[in-house]
């Protein structure tokens, strides 16, 4: 992901097109994108905001507020696959990904391990080796 342009650089852009500079003169001086001086331009001239807009940061789960329900509904059926809890989200009018539902319900702390006998089966140890069969030319 690229770093946003510099404030400096936003408002030598902005100072030129006040002094009647044409965009693709900026550009040229700047040695930025025509297509990024207008996205300046447009921005100031909409929202009167000089500085870039905010990159990436946090967004809350559209099911945030819902963790009540959602454990009521894995109580009373523990064997709910994700697919099935997002169907019955999207009927409360909550569209949802069963993986974006999977990393909420992570952060929750609810487990989706519904079979102890389906869980990875961890060794015991050290199988021991099958016996060795000798050929029947080495036996006497």
């Amino acid at each position: 992901m690229m770093a946003a342009y510099s404030q400096d650089l936003r408002d030598r852009v902005l100072w030129g097109l006040e002094r009647g500079e044409g965009p693709t003169a900026i550009a040229r001086r700047l040695e930025v994108s025509l297509r990024w001086v207008y996205q300046v331009k447009n921005r100031y001239e909409h929202t009167g905001e000089r500085a870039a807009a905010r990159l990436g940061g946090y967004r809350r789960s559209c099911v945030a507020d819902k963790e009540s329900t959602i454990r009521a509904w894995i109580k009373e059926q523990p064997d709910l696959t994700l697919v099935e809890l997002c169907d019955r989200l999207a009927a409360k009018g909550i569209t949802i990904k069963p993986t974006a539902l999977w990393h909420q319900l992570n952060h929750w702390g609810l487990s989706f391990k519904k079979n102890a006998a389906r869980q990875r089966a961890s060794t015991r140890g050290r199988r021991q080796r099958a016996h060795r069969v000798e050929s029947p030319a080495t036996r006497t």
